[in-house]
């Protein structure tokens, strides 16, 4: 087991790690997510909750990657925080995917034709989103708040991180937010939210793998 592993967990899911400012960060949340619905932007609304269950299915398989390997998650968070609730997931990373989708749809056109730079904007939005995530993941990575242990995931190869970790995200946000009726939207995310329920009901609640 690698040091930052066992230095995350150390500190998974203790509440004693808890800090104030987790309640401010929940109140940016529900105010984002209350004034796209005061606007009846269910678009942005569901694309944020695409987006942030796709983020929860990334770090349910990051966790059993530990459990099976004992080695290391493919990414950790062993940083400080106010709470770690899996090996690579803290709530300060799972607030920030909860508006990410929102912020990143509503700056999409309403053409869904429209190109930039002669690319489709939808593509165009997806490519330039996920290139300034992973350069972010990279800065954290360098300054220690998140941990990468194997060669295939790393700043000098990135194109799992830009892939798996990012691409998947907004296509899957971007999708939701164009289908063009709320019941789609609604089977879409909580199909998405319910798999990663079970998952975390199975694999933590019951077997303890995670």
């Amino acid at each position: 087991m690698t040091a930052s592993s066992a230095q995350a967990l150390s500190i998974l899911r203790d509440p004693s790690q808890f800090q104030w400012y987790v309640i401010p960060l929940l109140l940016v949340v529900i105010y984002v997510y209350h004034n796209q619905v005061q606007l009846k932007n269910w678009n942005a609304v569901f694309a944020g909750l695409a987006l942030w269950g796709a983020d929860w299915f990334n770090e349910i398989w990051n966790a059993l990657v530990f459990h099976f390997t004992q080695y290391a998650p493919v990414w950790g968070a062993p940083a400080k925080t106010a709470y770690l609730i899996l090996i690579g997931l803290n709530i300060e990373i799972t607030m920030m995917f909860a508006i990410m989708g929102v912020a990143t749809s509503i700056v999409l056109p309403e053409d869904k034709k429209m190109k930039v730079l002669g690319i489709p904007n939808r593509l165009f939005y997806i490519i330039a989103f996920t290139t300034l995530a992973v350069i972010v993941e990279v800065i954290l990575n360098a300054i220690g708040a998140l941990t990468w242990d194997y060669s295939w995931w790393s700043a000098r190869n990135p194109w799992f991180i830009w892939i798996a970790g990012y691409f998947w995200f907004f296509a899957i946000a971007f999708w939701v937010y164009d289908m063009k009726t709320i019941r789609s939207k609604v089977i879409t995310v909580g199909t998405l939210l319910g798999i990663d329920l079970l998952c975390l009901i199975v694999f933590m609640g019951v077997l303890h793998w995670i």
